[in-house]
């Protein structure tokens, strides 16, 4: 089999479950930013080891769920399998109890971060802001499926994200150390 198709050549690109979008279309934008977060998250898993490791394996699975919901149809949404094609209102909620698991163990900074401080961090950083530029994205998505937890689900990511790199990397560098240093 090969990996070119050809069906693309167009400017079009096929859905889950049939049809056909443009490429420039919200949702093939929005999963591209997914796919892109999804890699970032990837490199975290890489550099990674134990329990940060393993969330992240995790989430890169939950953001096949997202990419599979966005990559279909409105018309077609009856097919999706809730927490296996579907963001569900419990894959939002395990993503706040990490939150609150992992912002337990570190004492929050009260000033801007200068990101950079250890790897993996600086990673979860870079994946942070490419979720966010994906929650943008999916504003145009969830006003087509209003009953979608899409965009909840990338917010609570982006928060998670930013969490596990303060307490991955300890003493975070605040904008006003930086500046003094």
């Amino acid at each position: 089999m090969k990996i070119y198709t050809k069906t693309g050549d167009g400017g079009t690109t096929g859905l889950l479950y049939g049809g056909r979008v443009p490429k420039d279309s919200v949702q093939v934008e929005l999963n591209g930013a997914v796919d892109e977060a999804q890699a970032h998250v990837g490199v975290v898993r890489a550099h990674a080891s134990g329990e940060l490791a393993e969330i992240c394996r995790e989430l890169e699975l939950d953001l096949w769920i997202l990419m599979a919901e966005v990559a279909t149809q409105t018309g077609k949404r009856d097919h999706l399998i809730p927490g296996k094609t579907l963001v569900t209102e419990s894959m939002v909620a395990h993503l706040e109890e990490l939150i609150d698991q992992f912002s337990a163990r570190f004492a929050p900074p009260k000033e801007f971060v200068v990101p950079g401080e250890e790897v993996a961090a600086a990673f979860l950083d870079v994946s942070r802001t490419v979720v966010r530029r994906a929650e943008r994205c999916s504003l145009g998505f969830v006003r087509e499926a209003p009953d979608s937890f899409v965009q909840v689900y990338l917010n609570r990511l982006s928060d998670l994200l930013w969490t596990l790199a303060r307490w991955s990397e300890g003493d975070s560098l605040t904008a006003r150390q930086a500046k003094h240093a």
